[in-house]
């Protein structure tokens, strides 16, 4: 056929407008020149479903573990349709088949292995740790690579250590682009492991969450219930997340389309003293403790404990209402859990 012939039988191919339409999850990871920069630098504003729970689902990660719980909790408060994934990071067929049968917008990992009691159990068992924290985000950010959704990924700011350029108590905190410089402990060395490697994944929204709190004072994971069950504790400041106020900004993160590494912390920094008078204060008038240094406490652990400030200031530009790391605690925890 000529093209003098298609010109005089316009509808010889019948309607074909369905194929000039793009799929619809293709909006995730194309973008308008200016959509480019601030997914390169942050979020892509989608004004039409911004602060909108209308067509969101989420696939969850982590259904057994404190923020995992959490997040559902919220998705049903908020009306927002959500599912836990029951497939293992490290098995990729069935992450497959968990997306396959939600066909989730988003994904979020609040999986990983952190050790029980505590980040020690880690150091004995050292493949179980990369099986989960490294091979199962991977994996997992592959897939969700693979079929155009973005993951938000609770990952840790427990990478670094206070340092020259970096001192305790000078207000000048890690960036989210400065390499991790704590390898401590295995843990830790794992998540900057996998941290790093996440960067080449542009579908990776990464949270860094350091020592989380919330105002379920019971739950022995609450950063604030395990010092005030310590017989002796540090007393060094550090950046904190408080989880009534940020876990709420994680889905709201999503809903934006956020990229990149973020702290995800309360701007700021309180130490464990700083804590532990507004436990006395607010909670228990009895209540007392006794401090130790960093040496003492090396005697009755297995890996050393990072300490850290990091710097919250791309979060807060993007989120101008949230609180200082004091002032989330006194507004979040202990005002509700006030004894009268």
């Amino acid at each position: 056929m000529t093209m003098e012939w298609y010109t005089r039988n316009p509808t010889w191919w019948g309607d074909v407008s369905a194929a000039l339409h793009p799929h619809p999850r293709v909006s995730l990871v194309v973008h308008s020149n200016a959509d480019a920069w601030l997914l390169e630098n942050g979020c892509v504003n989608n004004k039409s479903e911004k602060n909108s729970s209308s067509g969101l689902k989420f696939l969850i990660y982590g259904r057994t573990g404190w923020i995992g719980g959490l997040l559902g909790k919220l998705c049903t408060n908020e009306g927002i349709k959500f599912a836990y994934g029951t497939g293992r990071l490290q098995e990729r067929r069935s992450i497959m088949e968990d997306i396959m049968k939600v066909r989730p917008t988003h994904v979020f990992n609040a999986a990983g292995v952190t050790g029980r009691p505590n980040v020690d159990w880690c150091e004995s068992h050292k493949v179980e740790t990369i099986r989960t924290n490294v091979v199962g985000t991977l994996t997992l950010a592959d897939v969700c690579r693979e079929n155009n959704l973005l993951m938000i990924n609770f990952a840790t700011g427990c990478i670094f250590e206070y340092d020259n350029e970096h001192p305790e108590g000078s207000g000048i905190g890690f960036k989210e682009e400065d390499k991790p410089n704590f390898t401590g402990s295995f843990y830790s060395k794992t998540k900057a492991m996998v941290e790093d490697l996440l960067k080449e994944y542009e579908n990776v929204c990464t949270l860094r969450v350091r020592m989380p709190i919330s105002s379920d004072l019971s739950n022995p994971r609450n950063f604030i219930t395990k010092i005030s069950r310590y017989n002796k504790v540090v007393n060094i400041p550090n950046s904190m997340t408080v989880l009534d106020e940020l876990l709420p900004i994680s889905i709201e993160m999503a809903k934006r389309n956020c990229r990149g590494i973020w702290n995800f912390t309360n701007p700021g920094v309180v130490s464990h003293n700083e804590i532990l008078e507004l436990y006395k204060k607010y909670i228990d008038p009895e209540f007392k403790w006794m401090n130790f240094n960093l040496e003492e406490q090396a005697k009755v652990i297995v890996a050393p404990r990072s300490n850290n400030e990091l710097d919250a200031t791309k979060l807060k530009k993007e989120f101008p209402d949230m609180l200082s790391i004091k002032d989330s605690i006194i507004k979040y925890v202990f005002e509700p859990n006030k004894k009268t």
